[in-house]
């Protein structure tokens, strides 16, 4: 059986912390990757954040070519508009607002070919919803990565009723091109990722508001216990208390009470509380 081989050009639209990791990753792979971002600095910051993830790969080991090589593979353009029409996945990885990424998607589709693949990465939104806005949602799927994407093994391939069969076998060589395993599963609130990462936090977080135990305390229960690699709240934190609280509420909406968010995570949200990237959550991370 045949390895499967990365696709040729790929283009992720957003160059945050996901997005430099879903390119840092294809390119690692063999891929040509074209990062969209607005404006001259925030594209900067986003080919630094691959530069970033590259020097730490070759650090360890993970590279099978020089760290700058990879990188000459990476470019940026301001536009979705820009993207390279030759491409054969187009990965949109944006904030967690349905609006902008199915107005995005629907951009992306007419800048590219009618072959294109189009995935969002989003960990909790409709793929069906987003699909709605496409002229060929059958080339439309979820691919959630995970943070931090070059190091982990998973991607949630999430299938929308529209959903082509040939989208999805070609989801699969790619993510398996990747050296990264599957979960295939259908769309619905959360899918099985969030929905089960999110309901474990809560409740942790629940722990904490209703003094059951410190942070350290149920974190250790989880990872020394159930041999969890990392503990809930130290988990929000690095995902971020106001992503978390995005995907909680979106849950709520649609699963009802169970995924109701608790005060303690509004409250930490509210005074800027957001875990590692502000330096201080659950955790101080100064």
């Amino acid at each position: 059986m045949s390895t499967p081989s990365a696709p040729a050009v790929v283009g992720v639209i957003g160059g945050g912390r996901m997005g430099a990791g879903i390119a840092q990753s294809f390119a690692a792979a063999g891929s040509s990757v074209t990062v969209v971002e607005s404006g001259a600095q925030a594209a900067a910051a986003a080919l630094d954040r691959v530069a970033t993830g590259l020097q730490r790969a070759a650090e360890r080991g993970r590279l099978t070519e020089p760290a700058e090589q990879v990188l000459g593979r990476v470019g940026t353009v301001d536009s979705v508009d820009a993207l390279p029409a030759a491409a054969d996945l187009v990965v949109e990885a944006v904030p967690e607002d349905a609006a902008l990424k199915a107005r995005l998607l629907a951009s992306a589709e007419r800048a590219v070919s009618v072959t294109t693949v189009l995935a969002s990465n989003t960990s909790s939104l409709s793929v069906t919803e987003l699909a709605s806005a496409l002229t060929h949602p059958g080339r439309f799927l979820g691919m959630h990565f995970f943070n931090p994407v070059p190091a982990s093994e998973l991607v949630e391939i999430v299938v929308a009723p529209d959903t082509g069969d040939e989208t999805v076998r070609a989801a699969l060589a790619w993510t398996h091109a990747l050296g990264k395993k599957d979960v295939v599963v259908k769309d619905s609130p959360g899918f099985a990722s969030s929905r089960l990462g999110v309901a474990l936090g809560l409740e942790a977080i629940r722990m904490v508001e209703e003094g059951v135990a410190e942070p350290e305390a149920i974190d250790d229960a989880m990872s020394l216990g159930y041999k969890h690699p990392m503990g809930p709240l130290r988990l929000t934190d690095l995902v971020g208390l106001d992503v978390r609280l995005a995907i909680a509420e979106h849950l709520h909406a649609m699963l009802g009470e169970r995924f109701a968010p608790p005060r303690l995570l509004r409250d930490k949200v509210a005074r800027g509380e957001l875990g590692r990237k502000s330096g201080q959550g659950f955790y101080s991370w100064q």
